[in-house]
C-alpha cells in the first residue's frame, strides 16, 4: 500500500523480489577515504532508467556544497560503482521505477544512486553527520534494507529545519520514504550496537534527481 501527502512525502514498499536481488551486494560494500569512510561503506552510480532497462552513465564524483553539507561541503568525493550484477538486476530496475513514478520523471531524467552501510562503531554511530539538513536535489528516496544488532536510526522528516519531525519511522526492509528535498528537511538518528561484541549495521539505498530545468 502507498501512502502520500500533497505529493511532497511518500511512503511505499518494494518487492520481495527486488530485496532479494539487491540485499546480498550490501556484503561487498567498501570502505572509503573520505571522513566517515571507516563507518559509512558505500558505491555510488549515475543512471538512467529507460524502457530498455537501467543505463550506467559514466563515472563521475559526487559533491555539494557547503552551504548543504556541513559535514563534508565543498569536496569532491569518489566512490566505487554500483556491481555490475546490480546494475543490472531487476531490483535496481524496479526501485528506480518506483521513484520515477512517484516523481513523475522521464526516462532522460539522471537519478544518483547511493548504496550504503552504516556500520555501528563504539558509543553512538551518526547516520547523517549534517543533522537536519536537505541535500540539494528535487527529489529523493531513502529505502531500508535491512538492519543487525543496532538500535535506533530511525528516519526522520520536517518541515522547516528548526521543526519537530512529521515523520520518524524505521524503515523496514524494502520500504521506501519518498521525499519532495526542495520543501521538507531530513536527519536520521544514530545507532547503536545492542551487543557490543558483535557487529551491527543498517543497509540504506538514497536515490536523488534534480530536475533538468532546476538550477540551486
Amino acid at each position: 500500500m502507498s501512502v502520500s501527502v500533497d505529493r511532497t512525502l511518500q511512503l511505499t514498499q518494494l518487492s520481495g523480489q527486488a530485496i532479494s536481488d539487491l540485499t546480498p551486494s550490501f556484503n561487498h560494500l567498501p570502505k572509503t577515504g573520505h571522513a566517515d569512510g571507516e563507518y559509512r561503506l558505500r558505491r555510488y552510480s549515475v543512471v538512467k532508467a529507460t524502457a530498455n532497462g537501467v543505463e550506467h552513465l559514466p563515472p563521475r564524483a559526487f559533491v555539494q556544497s557547503d552551504q548543504i553539507n556541513h559535514f563534508q561541503g565543498n569536496v569532491s568525493r569518489s566512490f566505487e560503482p554500483l556491481e555490475d550484477s546490480i546494475l543490472h538486476s531487476d531490483g535496481l530496475r524496479e526501485m528506480c521505477e518506483v521513484f520515477q513514478r512517484a516523481n513523475a520523471l522521464t526516462e532522460d531524467q539522471e537519478i544518483e544512486i547511493h548504496q550504503i552501510r552504516i556500520a555501528a562503531m563504539d558509543g553512538e554511530t551518526q547516520v547523517a553527520p549534517e543533522g537536519v539538513h536537505q541535500d540539494g536535489f528535487n527529489h529523493i528516496a531513502v529505502i531500508g534494507f535491512g538492519r543487525e544488532n543496532v538500535e535506533g536510526g530511525e528516519f526522520m522528516v520536517y518541515k522547516s529545519k528548526d521543526d519537530l519531525p512529521i515523520l520518524s519511522m524505521a524503515l523496514a526492509e524494502g520500504e521506501v520514504a519518498i521525499l519532495a528535498d526542495d520543501q521538507l528537511w531530513h536527519n536520521a538518528r544514530p545507532i547503536k550496537a545492542v551487543k557490543q561484541d558483535q557487529q551491527g549495521y543498517m543497509n540504506l539505498f538514497v536515490l536523488t534527481a534534480r530536475e533538468t530545468n532546476y538550477a540551486l
